[in-house]
């Protein structure tokens, strides 16, 4: 996975072919599988590569139907649904083999004024300075293995969660974690497609992790398996991800192995994006067994 910031946008630099059809180059890896926010972020440049300019994202509803091989490049298929007097609309197909691995659409707007308000930042969030990194957390957590260093082009704070002794009250939410997170290095000057995409690859890093925290199992057990479903995000102000976010993370539910994720993200107080996520959470037999 891109080891620094530019690597990250070298990542999102997909490549041209005829008929709206993009290829996104794979990163070395020890993934046994695609991860699902290099996906999100490629599909979403691919889409941007075909709407009119000065539209800008504001929702993507997708879906991961197989796992992505994780040596092979991806191909994406856009196909133009709509472009309106403000908005357009694409649907994106990526594909591997020439089988599909994800689907998702994607609608974009010209930015216009109009009504602006906005839930506020969660108060008392220890400053990102004050945070543990994500290297720290994941070696205490886990154990050392150089698969903490796949995100490495990130930086990212552990701000808290609701497990017992953890910095969130868990009566109103008993699953909750928040995390500050932004790229190493500065992104692009300008570039608005490309921080949103940062944005989307970011998103999907440590939010289905949020589903286990009141349980008795460990989100990298290999007693359980885990895998991202669907994926649904809007972007509601311009942001830059070369800056702090403060990502606030909350599981309403889990039942029937599947577990539900929602996420909003702040930058300067105020909310920029949020999303939404399902994910299959599935003890295995061996880890059920020492839970009961």
């Amino acid at each position: 996975m891109p080891a620094t910031t530019a690597e990250l946008v070298d990542l999102l630099r997909l490549r041209a072919e005829p008929d709206s059809v993009f290829i996104g180059r794979h990163p070395r890896t020890m993934m046994q599988r695609t991860y699902g926010g290099q996906v999100l972020a490629q599909s979403l440049m691919a889409a941007y590569g075909t709407v009119p300019s000065g539209r800008v994202a504001h929702s993507l509803n997708s879906y991961f139907i197989r796992p992505g091989q994780a040596d092979s490049d991806i191909e994406y298929a856009v196909e133009p649904l709509r472009d309106g007097r403000t908005f357009s609309v694409r649907r994106v197909t990526a594909l591997q083999d020439g089988r599909t691995i994800f689907t998702g659409s994607y609608s974009f707007h010209e930015m216009e004024p109009g009504l602006d308000h906005s839930d506020p930042i969660a108060a008392q969030v220890p400053p990102p300075d004050d945070c543990p990194g994500f290297l720290d957390i994941s070696r205490r957590r886990y154990g050392a293995s150089p698969l903490w260093h796949e995100w490495d082009a990130l930086d990212v704070r552990f701000a808290g969660d609701s497990s017992r002794g953890g910095l969130i009250e868990p009566a109103n939410h008993p699953a909750h974690m928040r995390v500050w997170v932004r790229t190493t290095a500065p992104l692009p000057a300008g570039e608005f497609a490309v921080h949103q995409a940062v944005l989307a690859y970011l998103s999907d890093l440590t939010l289905l992790s949020v589903t286990v925290i009141p349980h008795s199992v460990a989100y990298m057990s290999p007693h359980l398996q885990v895998a991202t479903l669907d994926h649904v995000m809007h972007f509601h102000r311009s942001v830059r991800t070369d800056q702090w976010l403060l990502y606030d993370m909350l599981s309403p539910s889990a039942s029937n192995s599947l577990g539900i994720a929602t996420g909003r993200l702040f930058q300067n107080g105020t909310m920029v994006a949020s999303c939404s996520q399902e994910g299959l959470i599935r003890v295995l037999r061996q880890e059920r067994d020492l839970l009961t």
